[in-house]
């Protein structure tokens, strides 16, 4: 049998069907959250000045309270994707929306903003609404108890891809040392009944290797049928403890339901799906297959977005430097809880001869204002704004340099960006390293 044929063999599409559920209630509970936590009027209603990713400044947020409508949309859509009703229409805006928002604003940037969009688009391309789906029930043809292999199997790569990039980026010299750690447990001394255990130096060592060693074998164990409960259960805790003591969202669960892939797909009709009937060896018969031209071309995309991923996290050490400082090849890389920055900037404005003193917090957000510090693209975009606004005021000649004070997981502070540097005049080079970022100087 080809690879091809291998992969497009029918097999049981449950683990599919109750993602489906999962998913939809995690973007309901994620969009709505959002209101609900005052997320959205902290980092996007607001805020007078916005940082979206470089290239995308015309998308900004919708004027007023026209956010929450946003984010109410998007909470209503998750729960159409979950019942399975309009499924691709509705996740295909929802995707739109989603995208919208992540690239409007980077301030919050988080992982699994990211994690998200790319599962977003692996849900747009697989049949997960073919069974318990209002569609299904609407258009009894739809219905299908069955789908091709690689619409699990990619699911179980994409994760493999994340868990394996997170185990190497925890191989530095801070996460071994266990600095990260100390400095997030440290502010947690008050939790309840682990506050103590957090702070003993045998529980930091065990998060710092048990974290490399699980993301590095989690995915293995959970293939292989000896080991796949207890790493399950394994998972469970370890998801479980990151919730608990690191507030993280959904991410935690988001991932836990992803296990559902790993499974056999009969072991997870049996537990989620007892009505369903088991899949027949006609099976191919319920469902037409696509005409194959159009699912080659659908695995052809496929193919070209795991690659995609393999090398997209492989660009920070295309840059020199520790990335973790520079911030260059850092997001949509798989680092997570990696880095403690604090610091401060202040910005010198030269305007026709005239020296202006500018403080972040004059136009920014408490939260903005700590970014801002410490992250150097941040501070190539502040510097384009406070260039605007005085050249708006009718200065003709403006020059914008920063000077910052960081500190990187304890380490002294010093300077984040060259001072001499006129940033109001350089331009930004997303592929090649930014010369005016000083070097880390390592402890």
């Amino acid at each position: 049998m080809s690879l091809l044929s291998w992969l497009r063999q029918p097999v049981d599409n449950a683990p599919l069907v109750v993602f489906r559920w999962c998913f939809g209630l995690l973007l309901f509970l994620e969009t709505g959250g959002a209101i609900l936590t005052g997320w959205v009027k902290k980092n996007l209603i607001e805020p007078t000045v916005h940082f979206p990713f470089i290239g995308f400044e015309w998308l900004k947020p919708l004027p007023g309270n026209g956010m929450y409508f946003y984010y109410g949309a998007m909470a209503l859509l998750g729960l159409l994707v979950m019942v399975g009703f309009y499924y691709r229409a509705s996740l295909t805006l929802f995707t739109l929306l989603w995208w919208g928002a992540y690239l409007m604003q980077k301030t919050a940037y988080n992982n699994h903003y990211y994690l998200l969009l790319v599962l977003c688009f692996l849900m747009l391309l697989v049949p997960a609404q073919t069974y318990a789906s209002i569609d299904a029930k609407r258009n009894p043809p739809l219905r299908s108890l069955s789908c091709p292999r690689w619409c699990l199997l990619v699911f179980v790569v994409q994760m493999t891809i994340v868990y394996t990039y997170a185990a190497i980026a925890k191989i530095n010299e801070d996460w071994l040392a266990g600095t990260p750690v100390s400095i997030w447990f440290t502010n947690k001394s008050h939790y309840w009944l682990i506050g103590g255990l957090l702070q003993q130096d045998w529980f930091q060592k065990l998060v710092v290797y048990g974290g490399i060693f699980f993301d590095l074998l989690i995915a293995p164990l959970l293939l292989w049928r000896r080991t796949r409960l207890w790493a399950f259960f394994l998972a469970v805790f370890f998801h479980g403890f990151n919730s608990a003591v690191f507030h993280i969202g959904i991410f935690p669960y988001l991932a836990l339901a992803l296990c559902l892939f790993f499974f056999p797909p009969e072991q997870i009709r049996k537990i989620f799906l007892r009505r369903k009937p088991m899949l027949p060896v006609s099976a191919p018969a319920l469902a037409p297959a696509p005409p194959a031209f159009k699912e080659k071309a659908v695995l052809l995309l496929l193919a070209l977005h795991l690659v995609v991923q393999l090398v997209l996290p492989m660009r920070q050490w295309w840059f020199p430097g520790n990335t973790n400082w520079t911030e260059e090849g850092h997001r949509m890389s798989w680092h997570m809880m990696l880095r403690s920055k604090s610091g401060y900037a202040t910005f010198k404005v030269e305007a026709d001869g005239n020296a202006f003193w500018e403080h972040p917090e004059t136009h920014l957000t408490p939260k903005q204002t700590r970014s801002v510090a410490t992250r150097p693209d941040l501070i190539w975009q502040y510097c384009q704004f406070l260039a605007q606004k005085y050249r708006q005021k009718g200065y003709k000649q403006v020059k914008v340099f920063a000077y910052t004070h960081v500190s990187l997981n304890n380490r002294p502070a010093q300077a984040l960006v060259d001072s001499t540097v006129n940033l109001a005049a350089v331009p930004w080079r997303a592929h090649q390293p930014s010369p005016w970022v000083v070097p880390l100087q390592e402890k």
